[in-house]
């Protein structure tokens, strides 16, 4: 809107300037202003301007009045143009004041000239109507029962306009269809209906048929005015407070009549049932003694006829356990002489077999004897050319516990460890004594 008005101003402004009063005269008096100012005298410099302009303004008039008009008539389309808005879910007619001509428009926009065009929408979907005046027993207008009784009736209609008399409904039907057409139409059913049942009947039993000639006479109603009644539903009946705690009680006084019926038919059909089960029982066990003296009978019957036969079986069952206690004992036997015999070739060969351990045993120790012998040999005959090497052994075995040794030195110049081994000398010579000890270890 404001967009508009703005560039309303910017045509209007641009108008004026191509206006040959405001334009090129205007330009015409400064010159001619400031000419006069300066050839002219001080009283006759400003007479011609001002006679210029005022003529020029007198030229102009009729441009300015125009332009004014143009801009209300813009600024009035702006701020109330000339069309009308198909509402959601109805239908516009546009009637022709001069002409009588009728256009519909179910969506989008349609131009209306007011003064010209006089436009009526009207409602194309189902819509629902509450009526408020007779759903309490305790408001403004209750409904009364066949025993004059308040109560409140709580009801819906849905309805909707003929789409096959649309043209002529949008000059007959008033603004408020609810309130001028249908409240009054249902308001003089429902009363007169309601007045020839009783509060019980309109409560429970004859809910469905109050509700089905309400609506038929209502639809009849209806059509004639150009509505259409989709249906009407009964919603809850308010009835007095005194009414329904009375209602209660006697319903529960009903409720405890038809439990105590159920309870006493109940009783007499367990009493029935009892007496049926005992005759079942009667008969059952008659039947199953008389079924159980015939299978004894039948038992005893085949008992005879099967020991025909279980005697020769038993005579076969003894020898046949003769001969297999026969076939044990003579397979025993030759068990246990097969173990026998096996048990000696086991030791035989245990036996064998210890001997050759011993000779091996006996020719290992001889070998390792030759081989120490030879090894002792050896070492003696080393430790003749060598004895300082037993000063070595011993210190190579002591070097891990001891880290200095003080012995004084032997006084025939031989081992340092005689002395701290104790060891006594032998007057022999050396070689004596390795003949010795060699004949020693080949004797072992």
């Amino acid at each position: 809107m404001n967009d508009r008005l703005q560039s309303i101003r910017n045509a209007a402004a641009r108008l004026k300037a191509r206006l040959p009063g405001f334009s090129r005269r205007g330009s015409g008096f400064d010159d001619s202003g400031v000419g006069a100012g300066s050839s002219g005298g001080s009283g006759g410099g400003f007479g011609t301007p001002l006679r210029r302009a005022g003529a020029g303004f007198a030229r102009a008039l009729p441009w300015l009045a125009g332009l004014t008009a143009v801009a209300g008539a813009v600024a009035l389309l702006v701020t109330h143009p000339p069309v009308h808005e198909v509402p959601r879910g109805a239908v516009s007619l546009r009637t022709n004041t001069l002409t009588g001509g009728i256009t519909e428009a179910r969506s989008g926009s349609m131009l209306a000239i007011p003064g010209l065009h006089d436009v009526r929408d009207l409602p194309v979907r189902d819509r629902s109507y509450h009526p408020e005046r007779f759903a309490r027993a305790d408001g403004e207008a209750p409904l009364q029962s066949l025993e004059g009784l308040s109560l409140g009736l709580d009801l819906t209609v849905r309805w909707t306009v003929d789409p096959t008399r649309l043209a002529q409904l949008a000059a007959t039907l008033p603004d408020d269809i609810e309130g001028d057409v249908i409240a009054p139409a249902l308001q003089g059913i429902v009363y007169r209906q309601i007045a020839t049942h009783t509060v019980r009947e309109i409560f429970s039993t004859q809910r469905g048929p109050i509700q089905a000639a309400l609506e038929s006479e209502l639809r009849r109603k209806l059509a004639a005015d150009g509505i259409v009644l989709r249906g009407l539903e009964i919603g809850n009946v308010d009835l007095p407070q005194e009414y329904r705690a009375g209602l209660e009680n006697l319903l529960a006084e009903g409720l405890a009549s038809e439990k105590m019926r159920y309870t006493l038919e109940l009783k007499e059909k367990q009493v029935k049932q009892t007496e049926l089960e005992a005759a079942a029982e009667k008969v059952r066990r008659e039947t199953a003694a008389e079924a159980s003296a015939r299978e004894q009978v039948i038992a005893a019957k085949g008992q005879e006829e099967a020991m025909k036969h279980v005697l020769p079986f038993k005579q076969r069952q003894v020898e046949q356990r003769q001969l297999e206690a026969e076939a044990e004992r003579v397979a025993r036997v030759r068990m246990a002489e097969g173990n026998a015999l096996a048990r000696g070739i086991e030791a035989d060969g245990e036996a064998k077999a210890r001997e050759k351990l011993a000779d091996a045993e006996a020719y290992r120790q001889t070998r390792i004897g030759k081989v120490a012998v030879d090894q002792m040999a050896a070492e003696g005959a080393l430790l003749s050319r060598h004895p300082l090497l037993i000063q070595k052994a011993m210190a190579d075995k002591l070097s891990d516990k001891v880290q200095v040794i003080i012995a004084p030195p032997p006084s025939d110049g031989g081992f340092i460890g005689k002395t701290l081994l104790g060891t006594k000398q032998d007057p022999r010579p050396e070689g004596e004594a390795a003949e010795g000890a060699s004949q020693g270890q080949s004797a072992q």
